[in-house]
């Protein structure tokens, strides 16, 4: 319950992180059976923000009522997990990353794939939040890939809401902030305020559900694009989720990770440097 005094009688603001911790392991609890969320390994002064938000936005002044409401809302649930896992992205974002795949890293990629006589380049983008991720994978495949490759994009987040805000493909002005011109002209019609992907380019990516914690399997790849995902979890679980990314990618395959992170344990033996700035790394 919150203590924070008013001098008055009024029910006190729900602060901030000042999230009670008999309601927060409750949190988890909720999460995890109702979910397979497990909140424990997330770090708790930045997700009990989140979850404080969520408590204000639904007009309480403690904890104990949000907690019934979890109980028995799916609605609610699912806001708060979107709260929980939305990471802010735009189109391209940090774009010497994407220069990189552009001239050197998807291109290899495609030659490889050919030489191999497969048909389909595949690539997943691991918490893609509202897609603009795998949509600029997307954007960039469309031309560089030859007719006779297949482009199969698979990006997976753990909200089912905003995996159904990707899907719309809707977005705000400033999230294409570093989408080329002649590009932004191609394949975004003006729809109200916000700016709408083509369906051309939607189709190219396909959305799932997907927990890297408690997923049985983990899709293969020839590219695996997880950035600043992996930061939220503890170090145990980085490395185990590296090691996964490893076994999924084949000889030669490419993991991205977020410029704050970075290989850990076993998994350096797995893989080597490619563009090491970039945190571009191949599969041994």
């Amino acid at each position: 319950m919150n203590t924070v005094p008013t001098g008055d009688s009024r029910p006190a603001p729900f602060v901030g992180s000042e999230f009670p911790e008999a309601e927060f392991r409750e949190v988890c609890r909720i999460l995890l059976a109702k979910r397979g969320f497990d909140l424990a390994m997330y770090k708790d002064r930045c997700v009990k923000r989140r979850i404080a938000t969520r408590v204000r936005a639904r007009g309480f002044s403690e904890a104990r009522p949000y907690l019934a409401l979890l109980e028995r809302d799916e609605a609610e649930l699912d806001a708060l997990m979107a709260a929980l896992t939305i990471h802010v992205s735009q189109f391209f974002r940090n774009p010497s990353t994407f220069d990189l795949l552009a001239r050197q890293v998807l291109p290899e990629l495609l030659r490889r794939v050919q030489a191999e006589g497969r048909r389909t380049l595949r690539l997943w983008s691991v918490g893609c939040a509202s897609g603009e991720e795998p949509y600029s994978l997307a954007l960039l495949l469309q031309e560089l890939a030859p007719p006779e490759v297949k482009i199969d994009i698979l990006g997976t987040d753990i909200s089912a809401a905003v995996l159904e805000s990707a899907r719309a493909g809707l977005y705000e002005p400033q999230r294409l902030a570093e989408v080329p011109a002649a590009l932004r002209e191609r394949f975004f019609t003006p729809e109200g305020k916000g700016l709408r992907l083509t369906e051309a380019i939607r189709r190219l990516v396909r959305f799932e559900r997907h927990n890297m914690l408690t997923a049985p399997a983990y899709p293969r790849a020839d590219l695996i694009i997880c950035r600043n995902v992996l930061i939220y979890f503890s170090r145990e679980e980085q490395e185990n989720i590296l090691q996964r990314f490893a076994a999924a990618l084949p000889a030669g395959g490419i993991l991205v990770l977020g410029k704050a992170e970075m290989l850990l344990g076993q998994s350096r033996r797995l893989f080597a440097a490619e563009y090491a700035g970039e945190r571009i790394y191949q599969r041994q």
